[in-house]
Formats: C-alpha cells, structure tokens, sequence
C-alpha cells in the first residue's frame, strides 16, 4: 500500500469515527471534542486533494469560529435541567424509523458503489500551492465583490455589538 493511500484510509477512519462519536454521544461536549477530529479529518483530506487554501479556511472558520462557538454555547448552558433528549415511546419509534432509514440509504449506496464503472487512470500532477491563484483571483478580478462581502461582514459585526449592548 502507498504511502498516500495509507494517509487517506487514516483520515478517512478519522473522519468517520469521529463523526460517528458526534452523532451517538450522550453528552454535548463529548459530541463537541468529536466534532473538532472531524473538521481536522476534513482538513486532512482537503490537503490530499491539493485544496491547501481549503484545507486553512475549514481550520480557521469550522475549528476557530464555529466550534468554539459551540463549546461557548454547551459551556454556558450546563446549567439548563430537565431537558429530555427522547423519551418513552416516541423515542423507540424515531430510534426505529431513523435505523430503517440509514440502512436503505447505506444498501443503496452500496449498490450504487458495486454497479458503478468507476475510471480511473494514471495521472502526473504538478503539486503546486493554490493560494497564489485564488490570492490572485480575488485582489484583481473579484477585488469588488471581496470589498462588498468585507464590508457587509463589518456592518453585520457592527450591528450584532449594537444589540447586544441594548439594555
């Protein structure tokens, strides 16, 4: 096996377990932590793709913004009880229809992988950074629609302190 695939199936498991922890885990902040291998797992793959600038942008915005928000959010709310996350009968049949769900999407997705022809071939790749390009792209051709979205994010920002200093 290729170094390069190796890396692959390990971010892959990465990514996969790790969301799986997001999904079945009883406590948000262990749903949280796991949230946090699967964007790094994502990154990972972004990186093995040559998306280099991707690969920063789901570091920066997912793991520094997103889920620190979100850790934030589970920090400050531990105090709410009482809450029930599925009860009584209810919760069997949703537990039920959500397993009937997930295995006809995996069937079918399995059967869509086997009957597929998939091509492939041997390519060489110049590897070479993005960022140059999209660095490029974005101060000359898209330099206004840049400055918009900068603005349009600042007067957002603005605004959000704005009512959140209302008393």
């Amino acid at each position: 096996m290729v170094l390069f695939e190796f890396v692959f199936y390990m971010f892959a498991v990465v990514v996969i377990v790790s969301a799986m922890g997001v999904v079945f885990s009883k406590k948000m902040m262990y749903s949280a932590f796991s949230l946090l291998f699967t964007f790094f797992g994502m990154a990972g793959l972004y990186v093995l793709l040559n998306a280099d600038f991707v690969a920063v942008t789901q570091i920066m915005v997912y793991v520094g913004g997103i889920l620190v928000l979100i850790v934030f959010g589970v920090m400050l709310t531990t105090k709410i009880t009482g809450v029930e996350v599925k009860s009584g009968m209810i919760g069997k049949f949703q537990l039920t229809v959500g397993a009937i769900v997930a295995t006809c999407v995996a069937i079918f997705l399995s059967v869509m992988y086997m009957n597929v022809d998939w091509m492939t071939s041997k390519m060489n790749i110049e590897v070479s950074s993005t960022t140059g390009f999209i660095g490029f792209g974005l101060f000359t051709e898209y330099l206004l629609a840049f400055f918009v979205a900068a603005i349009l994010l600042l007067i957002a920002f603005i605004g959000a302190a704005k009512i959140a200093r209302r008393k």
